[in-house]
């Protein structure tokens, strides 16, 4: 299976299932020298594990990452870093309906056209469960990044979105609600809709801020690896994304260009932003500001047609333990894998000139 690597330089590699012993990753191309703060690591995985609160899967794992190699004395060594998370509280029998029959929506039916055979347990390979192994990966491009900071958050949940523009959140409001939404009032809302959603054997989709500050400038790769579009694959890579914009956006598309032109001070920063941090694939000291879209969960527990392996109409209904909606869940996945971008294109960047 091929497309399991991430990254030119600073490149991440994983493995494992859902329902396997382990996941697990290989970051290689990291510096030496980055001095690691284990906890933190730790806490970005915290935010992300299962059944950290009532309007997410119930599954307990406990998510912590033991590391194999290239870290001595808490820092990186630059060979490179393997770890792996062990999987501890897997329901296999949860699946042994769908053995022979594909969920719609699911990669059940396309994994099998594709390799004649596939690991049905919790949508083996194909599971948001692999995205741990990137969390983890991220939390140490973010300490390598140091200075830059990146910060996502909820901002919708179905129809419900926040008004306000990101410069006016207060990002210290993220992590005080299960929702991580950073209006209270929107937060509110929100957790209410997913529980009413839940209740109904029903998912429900939303959308994801993020935010990166302190961005140098120079960074992207013309004319194919642009900034923009690095980050558009990697938020594409995620499990349940249906759509990646920055910046102005598809709103931009309804512009005159005289209203859109970021007119430049003269230190060279811009008195508008709509251009989203990047200008012509390369950051350009601006803020990078983008949205991800996940739709709702393909697993819902009502009754659905659907066919099995010989092609016969049959009937299913979802079993085992899902998100109702994976946006909460999704804010650390959304920073890793943005980390991840920027931390690559940094290395690259030292590159570009004598």
């Amino acid at each position: 299976m091929a497309g399991n690597t991430f990254g030119k330089v600073f490149k991440l590699t994983t493995f494992g299932e859902s329902h396997g012993e382990a996941l697990g990753g290989i970051i290689d191309g990291c510096p030496a020298g980055v001095e690691l703060n284990m906890d933190l690591i730790q806490k970005e995985m915290e935010r992300r594990k299962p059944g950290q609160s009532k309007i997410v899967t119930q599954r307990k794992e406990p998510d912590a990452v033991k590391f194999l190699s290239g870290i001595f004395e808490n820092k990186t060594t630059g060979t490179p870093i393997g770890f792996i998370i062990e999987n501890t509280n897997q329901k296999s029998h949860d699946y042994s309906h769908i053995k022979d029959t594909y969920r719609p929506s699911h990669a059940d039916y396309t994994y099998d056209q594709k390799y004649g055979i596939r690991d049905y347990r919790g949508g083996g390979r194909s599971s948001a469960r692999e995205t741990a192994s990137r969390v983890a990966a991220g939390a140490i491009a973010k300490q390598f990044l140091k200075d830059i900071k990146i910060t996502a958050f909820v901002d919708s949940v179905g129809e419900i979105r926040m008004q306000a523009p990101y410069q006016e959140v207060d990002f210290d409001n993220i992590e005080k609600n299960i929702v991580r939404c950073p209006d209270m009032a929107f937060a509110e809302r929100m957790i209410d809709k997913i529980k009413e959603i839940r209740k109904a054997g029903d998912t429900i989709g939303g959308t994801v801020m993020c935010v990166i500050q302190n961005v140098p400038v120079g960074l992207g790769e013309p004319v194919f690896d642009k900034l923009h579009a690095e980050l558009g694959k990697a938020m594409l890579s995620i499990n349940a994304v249906k759509g990646f914009e920055y910046g102005s956006g598809f709103e931009g598309a309804k512009m005159k260009g005289s209203e859109h032109n970021d007119l430049f001070n003269p230190d060279g920063s811009t008195q508008t932003n709509l251009s989203g941090g990047v200008q012509g694939g390369i950051s350009n000291g601006m803020d990078i500001y983008f949205r991800v879209a996940f739709k709702p969960v393909a697993t819902i527990m009502q009754n659905q047609p659907t066919i099995d392996k010989e092609g016969n109409t049959t009937e299913m209904m979802g079993k085992g333990r899902h998100d109702p909606c994976v946006v909460p869940r999704a804010v650390p996945i959304v920073e890793a894998m943005a980390a991840l971008v920027l931390a690559d294109n940094v290395l690259l960047n030292k590159t570009s000139r004598v």
